[in-house]
């Protein structure tokens, strides 16, 4: 599940985001009025979202992402001039004002990417190590790339995942492709 926090410094106006949010079928855990109130409450959930102003009683947006924990992004409301001070590229930007449609989008782009996120991790979990007999055929095909191509192991290497990862094809059977092209 995907949380939503909510820190804006006037209680109202993280409440009227709360119901916009509400009413196009987002749940928002919490509504807080300072950065601690927030980091408390992300580290009682899994990860998330916080949405958030530029400045509360107790601190700025920059200090709240760094208290934040792994797996909690941000995305930051604020006026265009200060948007331009945030350097931080893990920080998704709104301005001020606020479009309804703009926050939905951007809410719903960031929600895809988080679903995205969780499943590829989930799919590396699965993931399988190698056998010895895959790592022989990898190391082999770095020999040849190395041998023929003057390549240092590193470039063998990338050269490897990279192609793997151009044809949509797994290291191993990049590596065999290598050895039959190279070695026939």
């Amino acid at each position: 599940m995907y949380s939503i926090i909510i820190v804006f410094p006037k209680i109202e106006d993280g409440k009227s985001i709360k119901g916009v949010l509400a009413r196009n079928g987002y749940e928002v855990q919490a509504v807080c009025t300072t950065g601690a109130q927030a980091v408390n409450m992300a580290n009682q959930l899994d990860s998330g979202l916080v949405i958030c102003g530029y400045r509360f009683p107790d601190m700025q947006y920059s200090e709240l992402y760094d208290y934040l924990p792994k797996g909690f992004e941000m995305l930051l409301v604020a006026s265009p001039a200060k948007l331009e001070t945030c350097l931080n590229h893990s920080i998704i930007c709104v301005g001020m004002p606020l479009k309804t449609r703009e926050l939905l989008q951007t809410l719903e782009m960031m929600t895809f990417q988080y679903r995205r996120r969780r499943k590829k991790e989930k799919e590396n979990q699965k993931k399988k190590p190698r056998s010895d007999k895959e790592q022989a055929t990898i190391q082999k095909a770095k020999m040849v790339l190395m041998d023929r191509n003057n390549m240092s192991e590193e470039e063998a290497h990338r050269y490897i995942q990279k192609t793997s990862m151009d044809s949509g094809t797994n290291m191993v059977e990049t590596a065999e492709m290598i050895l039959s092209m190279m070695l026939s």
